[in-house]
């Protein structure tokens, strides 16, 4: 440890206050963190690149510092989805601080993880009091039965109004209408569904078919038209 002459010539005053750090709800304990180690959750966040062109959802699962279990969902950017592969195999096993610090080859993945340890950091998660965390496995929950991220992407303009393109429940196919071409209602097709009626052995059209559903007031539309080509 290298002293600057100033220090070296002051004298020596106690430290009277001793004031530990604040405790953070970790699993349904209250820990007052010192180290890596002692932080365990689950958490989300979300992270943007510097142009802005994409973003990326990420989930990570915490035990005892180390990454076990994480998610990486990105939109907007294509070359972002490879990135989320390569990262996928970055991050489980290393502690917050090394994923933290380390290039996760997009920018968007590294500003989620900034953020994710801020709020593994105060405490912030959403296993924060759940006695034991949550399972690993647990950041599969949020895609659903058909492994898929939740995406909607709807498109407007003044000249022409709105169009569902993708919806939670899937890809749009038709949008209702009703007298005023208002909608009141869509048609859709669950793609993970559907692949995974073909892999069972059913033909296209027929998995097409059982994949298929509406919402809303379908049933009243006076017409029905096709998003993405009236």
């Amino acid at each position: 440890m290298i002293y600057s002459h100033e220090v070296k010539g002051m004298c020596k005053v106690a430290q009277g206050v001793c004031h530990a750090s604040a405790p953070i709800p970790i699993e349904a304990n209250w820990v007052r963190a010192k180290e890596v180690s002692d932080i365990s959750g689950l958490t989300h966040g979300v992270g943007w690149c510097a142009p802005q062109q994409g973003a990326c959802k990420l989930t990570i699962n915490v035990k005892s510092g180390i990454i076990e279990e994480t998610l990486i969902e990105t939109i907007g950017c294509s070359g972002m989805t490879h990135s989320a592969a390569m990262a996928a195999e970055i991050m489980p096993g290393r502690t917050i601080l090394e994923a933290l610090n380390t290039d996760l080859v997009c920018d968007a993945i590294n500003t989620a993880m900034r953020e994710l340890f801020l709020q593994l950091a105060y405490g912030r998660t959403q296993s924060a009091f759940s006695e034991g965390g949550l399972p690993i496995g647990a950041g599969l929950e949020d895609l659903g039965k058909g492994l898929r991220s939740q995406v909607g992407t709807v498109y407007g303009t003044l000249a022409k109004g709105p169009r569902y393109l993708e919806m939670a429940e899937g890809y749009v196919t038709g949008i209702a209408l009703d007298a005023d071409d208002e909608i009141i209602g869509y048609k859709f097709v669950s793609l993970g569904r559907m692949t995974e009626f073909i892999q069972k052995g059913d033909d296209p059209n027929t998995a097409w078919e059982k994949a298929s559903g509406e919402y809303g007031r379908v049933a009243d539309a006076v017409r029905i038209i096709d998003p993405r080509k009236e």
